[in-house]
């Protein structure tokens, strides 16, 4: 049997330090910022895919925590942000603070080393903070502070989480996703300095902005398609995971987590967006697989026996499932059931990652989870799967690494 390749982790999330915004916005904006107090936790619910933290006052009862504090918005570090090293059953919904959350969460030289134990090369990391593609930055009253956030820390992303780890951390970014033509200009200016992907939301609306229907992203995608920069949607990057009622617990949402990533899908194959801007990429991380072959006729379907009344005939001009083999990648950790059905995916649109730090985060054992699930398809073909597609989208050296 080949060994195992070494892993390029296309979503992994990192937790960013107090002093992103702190050392990096200009001194007039530093005390109202981003920055990170220390106070009890009042109450906390995720019920009916919604988070819910209550910040008590200092000396009020309950477990200290580090918050986030940003305008009206009081985030705690939880248990879900940063799990690993913690037994399945120990990880509950409870606000920690710096000291109880594995280093490697926030540190680069502890991630190295993280990802040494785990057998990953390299890793893509998305935002804490921030959420997922900028949310709180875009959901701020104060665009012109919000802007400079989005910049601060892109800035840091490249020069202190990227930077000092030898190219074994990829960067990504954000946009003001308020605005496309700042986008855009975020776009170009990451892509100067060897950016080759953004964060951007899985379903625009549900935060207020364009869909993709519309052209008003034109500028960013024009962007992203000139400077080869893809589009990565994390799960939840619409600011809602998926759920079946108010009193839902977590578990029906966790369950559920692909189901954002299946309509945004469908809402890109039937956009047009990718007649127009036939070099253009995106990845939905943490969405897992096993759903898209299905997705995938059933679009086709449509597509062939509906596109006279479904209003997309004189805009997708092909089948989607040929848009989704030239355009899209689908990224799991964890996924049996899409592997048996490789052949209706393509094993060039499949990423492979880990998930580092959260619940969900195969870590350590991520070597072991692949090859189990792995185990039937030729060796090249998991080369691909586990590094090679990475390699070739993210625009790596053939050594799997990050040039500037």
């Amino acid at each position: 049997m080949a060994p195992f390749p070494w892993i390029i982790s296309v979503d992994d999330h990192t937790v960013e330090p107090p002093h992103v915004w702190r050392d990096r916005l200009p001194s007039k904006y530093r005390d109202l910022g981003p920055r990170v107090v220390r106070a009890p936790l009042k109450d906390l619910t995720f019920v009916g895919g919604r988070f819910t933290p209550v910040m008590g006052d200092p000396g009020d009862p309950g477990p200290p925590a580090d918050w986030w504090v940003y305008e009206d918005l009081r985030r705690p570090l939880t248990r879900l942000d940063t799990a690993v090293g913690y037994d399945r059953d120990e990880v509950r919904l409870e606000a920690i603070t710096f000291e109880q959350m594995r280093p490697g969460s926030f540190s680069v030289p502890e991630r190295l080393a993280d990802m040494d134990l785990n057998h990953v090369q390299s890793a893509l990391c998305f935002p804490t903070f921030p959420r997922f593609c900028g949310q709180t930055f875009t959901e701020a009253a104060d665009r012109e502070l919000g802007l400079l956030g989005v910049r601060a820390y892109n800035d840091w992303m490249v020069e202190e989480w990227c930077g000092p780890a030898a190219g074994r951390l990829i960067p990504l970014t954000l946009v003001p996703l308020w605005d496309a033509e700042l986008a855009a200009a975020e776009v170009r200016r990451m892509a100067e300095r060897g950016v080759r992907a953004v964060c951007f939301s899985e379903i625009p609306p549900r935060l207020g902005l364009p869909s993709v229907h519309s052209r008003d992203w034109d500028p960013f995608l024009a962007a992203c398609a000139e400077t080869g920069t893809v589009i990565a949607m994390h799960i939840g990057s619409s600011s809602s995971m998926p759920s079946t009622s108010a009193d839902a617990p977590p578990a029906v949402g966790s369950a559920l987590t692909f189901a954002n990533c299946c309509f945004s899908l469908v809402d890109w194959l039937m956009s047009g967006v990718f007649d127009r801007f036939p070099t253009l990429r995106i990845m939905y991380a943490e969405g897992q697989i096993g759903w898209i072959p299905y997705i995938l006729e059933r679009a086709d379907t449509v597509w062939r026996e509906n596109r006279g009344w479904g209003g997309v005939a004189e805009k997708v001009l092909r089948p989607p499932s040929e848009l989704f083999a030239e355009h899209v990648y689908g990224c799991f950790f964890d996924d049996p059931v899409g592997l048996r059905n490789l052949a209706a995916i393509g094993e060039r649109n499949v990423l492979y990652e880990t998930d580092y730090p959260h619940s969900d985060s195969t870590w350590p054992r991520s070597r072991e989870v692949g090859e189990a699930q792995m185990g039937h398809l030729a060796p090249e073909t998991v080369e691909r799967i586990v590094r090679g597609n990475a390699i070739d989208l993210l625009q790596l050296t053939p050594e799997g690494l990050w040039a500037r």
